[in-house]
């Protein structure tokens, strides 16, 4: 155990199609978490950036309609951002790849190799 590769993953996000097809042409073994339906819960979330080493405003699609519509220009702490991403999963990066408590956000898609 320990070495599953587990892709937070939106099926119309084309650069989270190019992470799964890369570990396919890899012939690497994964498990797909669809975030959108399978929101994450607040832990899950909070040890997701602690894994990518990040804030939770670095893990913000700032491009989103809800983000644009619900927080532009306002500043939030930490625990805030992480319920914004809760009540908007749109909101989070994608496509995240954890492997062994390490995790990228796979954009570029090369990024992967970092966990390889």
């Amino acid at each position: 155990m320990g070495n599953e590769i587990k892709v937070y993953h939106n099926s119309r996000c084309s650069k989270s199609r190019c992470a799964l097809a890369y570990l396919d042409d890899k012939k690497i073994e994964y498990e797909i978490v669809e975030y959108l339906k399978d929101i994450p819960t607040k832990n899950e979330l909070a040890s997701l950036i602690e894994m990518l080493g990040i804030s939770p405003e670095e893990l913000i699609r700032k491009g989103e309609p809800d983000f644009k519509n619900n927080f532009k220009g306002k500043k939030l702490t930490n625990k805030e951002w992480i319920d914004a991403m809760i009540r908007f999963p749109k909101l989070i990066e994608r496509p995240i790849v954890i492997k062994n408590n390490k995790a990228v956000i796979a954009r570029p898609t090369e990024r992967i190799e970092e966990l390889l």
